[in-house]
């Protein structure tokens, strides 16, 4: 586990942008899971402001590791913000986005995305394989939309399962711990006071820590990285 530790959130999202232009840019195929939340919002602006002629968009094949069951063009759909941010302002195959598509049938799209991802990413340990993973995680110690209390799901021998918000009961569809932990990189983006108390039960694997599914990233092959603000990393700096 690295542990980056930076200022402010802007500076996080700088510094997570080049960080993805240099792991991206080696001119073969590059397949990442998105995250939804407020700061790959910002890495996403950086990215197309900074680097839009800078990255081989033909290269990358955009995946979600969650979405909320939602319409395509509701606010709180994880693909219209990415579209917004990002991929309305690059140069981007449409063949190379892969939505987890919202307003389908819960559990028949978990089932559906599952097969996306069999038949499109190459296969390790005979599982399917991710070049980069990038998450967050909720105040709730919550990450992809594996909750606390469907804890559980993380283990699951499925590649999505459908989970459910612990307050508003709102369906998502998920990637599982399986795909995440198979990925090359795992990255956690996460800023804020409000996960301070998390960051340092996770990262020190102290108190709690083994009640939050953010603390079973741990990827079997590759790296996990945690870019931090100054604000989040708090209690652990």
């Amino acid at each position: 586990m690295q542990v980056r530790i930076y200022n402010t959130k802007q500076i996080v999202a700088e510094k997570f942008s080049v960080f993805f232009k240099e792991t991206a840019s080696n001119g073969k195929t590059f397949n990442v899971a998105l995250s939804g939340g407020s700061t790959p919002k910002i890495v996403f602006d950086y990215l197309a402001d900074i680097f839009s002629e800078e990255i081989d968009w033909s290269n990358i094949h955009f995946y979600w590791g969650d979405e909320r069951c939602v319409a395509p063009t509701d606010d709180e759909s994880n693909y219209k913000m990415t579209v917004e941010h990002l991929l309305s302002k690059i140069t981007i195959p449409q063949e190379n986005i892969h939505r987890i598509l919202g307003e389908s049938d819960p559990k028949n799209e978990a089932i559906r995305y599952s097969d996306v991802l069999e038949k499109n990413l190459p296969s390790e340990n005979n599982i399917p394989k991710f070049d980069l993973v990038i998450l967050g995680m909720g105040d709730d110690g919550h990450t992809a939309s594996v909750f606390p209390h469907e804890i559980h799901l993380w283990d699951s021998k499925e590649n999505c399962e459908v989970a459910i918000h612990p307050e508003s009961g709102q369906r998502r569809v998920s990637i599982t711990g399986k795909i995440i932990n198979n990925a090359e990189v795992v990255a956690f983006l996460v800023t804020g006071a409000s996960k301070a108390e998390k960051v340092r039960e996770i990262v020190k694997e102290v108190d709690n820590y083994k009640d939050y599914p953010a603390t079973l990233v741990k990827p079997t092959a590759g790296k996990l990285i945690w870019f931090l603000d100054a604000d989040a990393a708090k209690d652990i700096s």
